[in-house]
């Protein structure tokens, strides 16, 4: 089993930036780190994703040119930074493994292990 512990979430107006943590820990056989995220009303969509070996990247078309998600392999840590956030940002962002050895997938059926969340909020 793999603990996903996420962190870094707060509020910050239009325009700023906040960086997302996700520390992981247990085993060892995960292929591909993601971020997620779920406004209320609304189903969990991908937000990016990143390959803990290659660093190959894979980015939501709403967020791209604006987050970089990034890992630290030493320290089983996946990182989202978030810049020009916008007030269709606000979510809870949620951080998920996948075993699957394929590019950073985008279906959120192919995460296994999720994180509690960390609630990101922006006020126009």
């Amino acid at each position: 089993q793999v603990q996903l512990v996420e962190s870094g979430g707060g509020l910050v107006q239009a325009g700023g930036s906040l960086r997302l943590s996700c520390a992981a820990s247990g085993r060892t056989d995960t292929s591909n780190m993601g971020w997620f995220r779920q406004a209320p009303g609304k189903e969990r969509e991908f937000v990016a994703a990143i390959n803990w070996w290659s660093g190959s990247t894979n980015y939501a078309d709403s967020v791209k040119g604006r987050f970089t998600i990034s890992r630290d392999n030493a320290k089983s840590t996946v990182y989202l930074q978030m810049n020009s956030l916008k007030p269709e940002d606000t979510a809870l962002y949620y951080c998920a493994s996948s075993p699957v050895p394929v590019s950073p997938p985008a279906n959120v059926r192919l995460y296994i292990y999720w994180g509690q969340g960390t609630q990101v909020t922006v006020s126009s």
